[in-house]
Parts: C-alpha cells; structure tokens; sequence
C-alpha cells in the first residue's frame, strides 16, 4: 500500500485555515498549510544534500518548531528520521551516527560546535519563518512497510538499540491516539514529551485531527499551569511525576485546569495512591497508556479510556488493547506459555505498529519480535479478572533474592504510603548469598531527612510487607534519576548504591 504518512498534512491544509501548532516561547503559530510549506522547504534542502528515500537523518535540536518541521521534512523525501534528545553528549551521537549509518545532521547552531568531529553534513535550519507559503514538495512514494524513523531506545538494558519504525506503524499510532483521545478541531493538546521521543506521536495525532497542538520546550510546573489556563487546554499530557506533582499542588490549582478533559499518563507505572487521589481532587479522567519506543507509544497497546472509569475505581490498571492491538502474559522463561489471569508473567503485544525489529541486531530482534507477530516487551504485568492489563516492572528490574522474586513497584506502592516519603524507587543490590536484596532510594518530604525516618519507613515496611520484600537498606537521596525527567533509571541506582 502507498503511505507517505505527512500527506495528511496536504488533505488538512486543504480544508482547515486555523493553527494546529503553536510555540508558547515564540508566540508562534502555523495552520497545515504553513507547517507544509515550511517542511517542503526543508525538504527541498534535504534533497540538495543528495538525501533520498531509505538514508538516514540524524536530528540534534531543543524540542521546537525546526525538530518537528525537520521531522515531517525527513518524512516526506522517504528518508528515515534518527531523532535524538539535546542533553546527548558527542560519544552518544558518534555511536547512534555509525549505528544507523546516517550521513546528514540536522541542529541548531549552539549544535553545531558539537558536530564538527563527527563526519557528517551538518544543516541547520534557519529563517524558516519565511518559507510559511513556500512551494509544496509532493510527496516521495512509500510503501506502509518502508523505515522512516529508528528510535533509540533510553539504553536502559544496554547500548541503545533502534527500533525499525514505519509509516504504517505511525500511520496506525496517529489513528489510535486521535481515537483514544476523541481529539477533535476544537481541542487543544498540551505536549510535554520532548520531540527526540515517540511521546511526540500525541502531538502530531493532535495536528491530524485539526486540534491546536501547543508545545512546551521544557517541562516547568508553573510555566505548564499557566497555559493550561490561559489557553483553554482540553487534553493534557503528563507521565507520573507530573500527576504527582498535581496531587500535592497548592489549593486553587483546580481552577488552572478548569478546561480540562483528560491527562495522559504513560512511562512508567502510575501509582495507585496518586491516581486515586488526583482522581478523586480534579475529577479527571486519567488516559493511563501503556505501549513502548517499539510500538509508537500506543500504537499497539493498551490503555484506560474515561468511560472505564466506572469499573477503574482500582486504579491500577493500563486497560484493555486499543484498536488493531492484542496482549497476552507469557511465562518469562518460555514465551509459548501462556500464564492464567492474575498471574505476573512477561507482557507480549501484537498489532500493526509494532516495529520491524532492531536495526543492525539480527539476534536481539529473533529475541523479541516472535515470528507470529509477538513482540516480547521486556516487562512485567499481569491481566486482571476483567481483562486489563496491570503493570508491575521491567524484566530486569525484577528483583531475585534466594529464589523469591520481588516486584519493585508493588513495594513502592505500600511504601509511599508512609507519610514522609515524598518519591522512592525499590532496586536490587548484589548480595553474596541471596543474589541480589531489595533497596531503596526515597525522597523525603519538603521539610523532611532522613533523621528517624528512615527507622520509620524500615518499621512500617515490616508491617505491612512479606519479610523477603522489606528493603535491607534506605538510601536518602535529593532527585530519583530519569530519562527527560520521567522514565526512572533504577540501573543509575543499582549502580550507584551496589
């Protein structure tokens, strides 16, 4: 099937005259058709470097307009997005630049000083705002099945593997989420996700419905209320912290989220005691996502929709399968074992925007993309007596002491239920003759150390946990480590602290 997954930039751009996207820092805005004449002429350059269809293009740049327009230009050559995150350091770059063999690289000119060693065109796009009614680029031809992005994984298991994206598979992402959220043209997306990540999938589902996509640089709590109310936000995104952050922000700070519809959460576990509450103060609906780099986000995966919540007061759960999407538990020794409800297995997904596989990693993809369509995800989770699906960890952050195995979520959610523990994440440290034990880094409360509380927190553990879950040692910490300030980096604990 031909898909060049920007045409529905052109069908927009046809029909709609308002503003899909919007800079906050700039006070900038773009209706489709400037977003299309400003990405043609990026492409039009692109093209000049002797870029074609299948070569890849690695993007180096701050989240804003350029990376998203440079995004849609690599799209509409047939080239292959390499989107990358700003705080990645030379050798970082280097090793993703060799890895996909990619040959122009496009940044910004605080970037550039940062490019000079590593072999390639650098191209910085530059006066863009001039090219809002630039011509139209037609797009290349493109096959469903052709690559037009490899997403790097966090690196959280290894060195980062990129995962073969293509335009069916966002083709699929961009439906689903429009889907999942009801966008609609009088919307208005708020996105946090910064723009090296698939999170961006959200934002662009936005566009394709007509909604106003505004776009945040950089996530600041204040910075992100504040235009929640000063621009009517209808959907907002968010991730765990975020929605923790809200739980315990000042008195009136319902009022800034007036218009507000539903909060997207996704990245790691939401746990129960936050949900639960900032349900139960904002009345709003949490979209809990559950997909990965590999599969667009949401594109195969599950999720919560707001007309669960009659039967969501667990408040645990990332929901049912989205369209086109299948899930099932395997047994994490063998995947042809199917485990029964309730029962924690490895999380399996099926569905048209699962990934190709891992560029250049023959063996590591045999290893997760099953012939039959599976893709093993690496966590752990378990479906429910309703069929949804409950997350509980990655699978290598599980925790093995003697034989017993440990889920660090599930003691993290009894434990942020001592009252001074602000955040905490459970991990494993090596031990002579258990393996590996449980440990904690925690963040105590404003005003709090860990003077006593740490007793405390051992105390209240031993209470209300199996005595093999009760962490050996509290570790007193000022920030829990995470990617872009959201997917927690146990393996920086581990390290750290073994």
């Amino acid at each position: 099937m031909m898909l060049n997954i920007t045409t529905f930039l052109d069908a927009n751009a046809c029909r709609l005259a308002k503003p899909v996207f919007y800079c906050p820092e700039r006070n900038t805005s773009y209706t489709s058709s400037e977003v299309l004449g400003i990405s043609s002429e990026i492409a039009r350059t692109l093209k000049s470097f002797g870029v074609a269809k299948g070569d890849r293009v690695l993007l180096y740049l701050n989240s804003s307009p350029e990376y998203l327009f440079s995004y849609l230009a690599v799209w509409r050559v047939g080239a292959v997005a390499v989107p990358t995150n700003r705080v990645y350091t030379a050798t970082e770059l280097s090793y993703m630049i060799k890895d996909a063999g990619a040959n122009v690289f496009i940044t910004d000119p605080e970037g550039t000083a940062i490019a000079k060693d590593l072999g390639v065109i650098v191209f910085v796009p530059e006066n863009i705002e001039f090219y809002r009614t630039a011509p139209i680029l037609l797009p290349e031809p493109t096959e469903s099945d052709d690559l037009c992005q490899l997403q790097y994984t966090s690196g959280t298991t290894g060195k980062p593997k990129g995962a073969m994206l293509t335009h069916g598979n966002w083709l699929t992402a961009v439906h689903n989420e429009c889907d999942v959220l009801t966008l609609k043209q009088d919307d208005v997306y708020l996105g946090i996700y910064p723009m090296g990540h698939v999170g961006l999938s959200w934002g662009v589902a936005a566009m394709r419905a007509g909604a106003l996509y505004i776009m945040m640089e950089r996530y600041d709590p204040d910075t992100y209320l504040s235009l929640c109310k000063i621009h009517h936000v209808t959907v907002l995104s968010g991730m765990p912290p975020v929605i923790h952050f809200l739980e315990g922000a000042p008195a009136g700070t319902e009022e800034m989220l007036a218009t507000t519809r539903e909060i997207i959460s996704g990245g790691g576990p939401l746990h129960h005691e936050t949900w639960k509450n900032f349900h139960y103060r904002y009345n709003i609906p949490v979209i809990n996502a559950y997909g990965l780099s590999e599969t667009v986000v949401i594109g195969t995966g599950t999720v919560i929709r707001p007309e669960d919540y009659a039967s969501a007061d667990r408040f645990q759960s990332v929901g049912h399968p989205v369209c086109f999407s299948e899930v099932k538990i395997v047994d994490e020794a063998d995947a042809s074992k199917v485990m029964p409800p309730e029962t924690p297995g490895e999380i399996a997904l099926r569905g048209p925007a699962v990934a190709k596989g891992y560029w250049g990693l023959p063996e590591e993809t045999a290893r997760a993309f099953l012939p039959d369509g599976w893709f093993l995800t690496g966590d752990i989770g378990y479906l429910d007596k309703d069929q949804r699906l409950c997350l509980t960890d990655r699978k290598k952050d599980m925790i093995v002491m003697s034989g017993w195995k440990i889920y660090p979520t599930e003691v993290e959610e009894t434990l942020l239920q001592y009252q001074e523990v602000a955040e905490i994440a459970v991990f494993g440290i090596p031990h002579p003759h258990r393996g590996e034990v449980p440990a904690a880094a925690v963040v105590w409360r404003a005003g709090r150390d860990g003077s006593g509380n740490e007793a405390g927190l051992l105390a209240f553990a031993k209470e209300h946990l199996a005595g093999y879950k009760v962490p050996r040692k509290i570790y007193t910490v000022d920030a829990l480590p995470r990617v872009n300030g959201w997917k927690l980096l146990r393996r920086e604990l581990r390290e750290k602290f073994s």
